[in-house]
């Protein structure tokens, strides 16, 4: 949610406001849950408020009335289901991600209500103080993407299907209108890529007998289907569907989650059993019984014939698979971490060697003006971002610094790294996930307890 000053306020005050609020110690826990990133979570008003100053003079651009000064996130969990610390970290991980470490930003978990929830403020400015967050159009859902992959990721709920409200019409209408011109072309685009297309050549040839007419006279790859008047370049769909997009999806770099396919819906998967007698115990009737014990039936067909279809795999090969693929997605976990954080040192690397040479200029004034006081006064904030750059470097095992180009060639390799590793982490993923109900299905179905191959283990170990 965008904040803006209001009326009757400064923006000192607007800030003030809302970070009062949201360290309140009394749904903190006395601050025990306030975390800050780039920020003294105790100044963090006047420290946002410095950086609009400098953006002004790094950039002589003056806000205007109704100007955003910072975001407001508010992320909610099913009470019982997460601890105050994990909540406090998840708001982390989800901060940084939207602003890729680019903004400052402070997590603040209350614990006063039954439920646990974050409220995160983000500066509108970004760190080095020469740009602004901008909101775009469909952040809400890219926000919600973001915070559902997480909850996933920490095995905590998410909201299957969010009902929209306070939306107008032609939005609530949805699916029931006529598809847009640029819809039907992202369909036809999915629907040719499930025939699996050798190279981008040969989808281009699937999707205009598909009835998409494909034009490529002008610099930009253009689309049109039936009764389209003018022509939808194939970048202006953006996403999964730009030109670059598509040749990736081709090579296999980029996977799409099916389930953002129109007309497509991925199955729905091994499930582990319902614990019947724990639902019956909690007050749950004769109805919800019937149906667990016919769910639980599927289930168990369903990894029997996993193995079967597997060449009749037996208990220790499963075995086997899912500790290997279990060890293959830690592996992917660590290389992006390993990934992100280069990335992040790179980008901070980047951001003090840009802010030092703008700043130099000014810092040789003030050693000439003999460290005037004066001069510092009238100079403080490129004075200050001066030396923290200095400092930076000093901090830094290297004799010689290397360029700015040098670093984006590197950022982008890394980025490219790690855009295959998550392609593959994904789809590991959703196969180990599958595989560990697979493997308590059938622990199930041969009455082997639950933890006796732990126990097992750690006596072969101690052996």
């Amino acid at each position: 949610m965008p904040l803006h000053i209001g009326k009757g306020r400064d923006i000192s005050t607007a800030v003030a406001d809302i970070i009062d609020y949201v360290k309140n110690p009394q749904k903190t826990d006395q601050g025990k849950f306030i975390y800050g990133y780039e920020c003294d979570t105790r100044i963090a008003d006047a420290e946002f408020l410095l950086s609009k100053r400098q953006y002004t003079n790094l950039t002589g651009r003056s806000r205007s009335e109704d100007d955003v000064i910072a975001y407001h996130l508010r992320q909610s969990f099913k009470p019982g289901e997460v601890t105050p610390e994990e909540a406090n970290h998840i708001g982390k991980e989800l901060a940084q991600k939207l602003t890729k470490g680019s903004h400052a930003f402070i997590v603040c978990t209350h614990v006063d209500k039954h439920h646990v929830h974050n409220h995160i403020i983000i500066n509108s400015i970004t760190l080095d103080c020469t740009r602004k967050f901008r909101n775009f159009w469909g952040s809400t859902w890219a926000i919600r993407r973001i915070n559902d992959r997480l909850c996933l990721e920490h095995g905590l709920s998410i909201v299957e299907d969010p009902k929209p409200s306070r939306d107008h019409y032609g939005t609530w209408l949805g699916n029931r209108k006529q598809p847009s011109f640029q819809e039907q072309i992202r369909q036809a685009i999915d629907v040719v890529l499930k025939d699996n297309p050798n190279d981008f050549e040969e989808f281009l040839e699937k999707l205009a007998a598909a009835g998409v007419e494909v034009n490529r006279e002008r610099k930009n790859l253009r689309f049109r289907v039936r009764g389209q008047e003018n022509y939808t370049r194939c970048n202006t769909l953006k996403g999964d569907y730009t030109e670059q997009a598509i040749k990736e999806r081709i090579s296999g770099v980029r996977i799409v989650n099916p389930q953002r396919i129109s007309g497509y819906r991925q199955a729905s998967g091994i499930k582990l059993l319902v614990d019947i007698e724990a639902a019956v115990r909690t007050g749950k009737g004769p109805g919800y019984e019937r149906w667990a014990k016919v769910f639980n039936l599927k289930q168990l067909s369903q990894a029997v014939m996993y193995l079967k279809e597997h060449g009749d795999m037996s208990y220790e090969d499963l075995k086997e698979k899912t500790l290997a693929v279990t060890a293959r997605f830690n592996d992917l976990s660590e290389q992006i971490k390993s990934f992100e954080e280069q990335m992040t040192s790179n980008s901070e690397l980047q951001r003090q060697i840009i802010t030092y040479a703008k700043t130099r200029e000014v810092y040789v004034e003030y050693r000439k003006a003999g460290y005037s006081k004066r001069f510092r006064a009238e100079h403080e904030a490129d004075i200050l971002l001066h030396q923290a750059a200095k400092k930076y470097f000093d901090s830094l095992a290297t004799t010689k610094l290397p360029s700015v180009k040098k670093l984006r060639e590197e950022y982008a390799g890394l980025l490219e790294q790690k855009r295959k590793a998550y392609a593959e982490y994904k789809q590991v993923r959703a196969e180990m996930k599958e595989l560990h109900n697979v493997r308590a299905n059938v622990e199930y179905l041969l009455d082997i307890p639950a933890g006796q191959e732990t126990r097992r283990r750690e006596e072969q170990n101690r052996q």
